[in-house]
């Protein structure tokens, strides 16, 4: 394959990957009642500790408006608490609950799995490759993002 074939075989490989990912995650937010947006809140919230309420909008793409009424969804569902930040009255002070801090280690634990699994049927050569190769993507994505210049 040359080298446009296999750009475009990479765009779309990956475009699959993560539209797999996707598909499980609203999968898993549908089992414990959550919409799709609230769930990738939580994750946000869950993975990222220091994450204000105007960051947690920009990396969801929402305004502030919608993401606080994510939040008051997650915080009726029993996932988040809120609290006025003591350092700027217009942030919030988010908090997993233990009803959320079990699900995101379940949810962890589900990850570490398959890539566990993954690991495990391909040799150690494979493995390292499929390392450096993940970060080469990651590192490109960032930079297309602007955030890693």
């Amino acid at each position: 394959m040359n080298k446009n074939k296999t750009a475009k075989y990479l765009a779309g490989l990956t475009i699959r990957l993560v539209a797999s990912y996707e598909e499980k995650n609203s999968r898993l937010a549908l089992e414990r009642g959550l919409t799709e947006s609230e769930f990738k809140c939580l994750r946000l919230i869950g993975t990222d500790k220091g994450l204000s309420n105007k960051k947690i909008a920009d990396r969801m793409n929402l305004s502030q408006s919608r993401l606080t009424r994510i939040i008051d969804g997650l915080v009726n569902k029993g996932y988040i608490t809120r609290e006025t930040s003591s350092k700027d009255w217009r942030c919030l002070d988010l908090t997993l609950s233990r009803k959320a801090k079990l699900f995101v280690h379940k949810l962890d634990k589900l990850n570490y799995e398959l890539h566990y699994k993954i690991l495990n049927d391909i040799n150690i050569i494979q493995q390292k490759s499929l390392i450096i190769s993940m970060e080469k993507l990651y590192s490109e994505t960032e930079k297309w993002l602007g955030k890693n210049k």
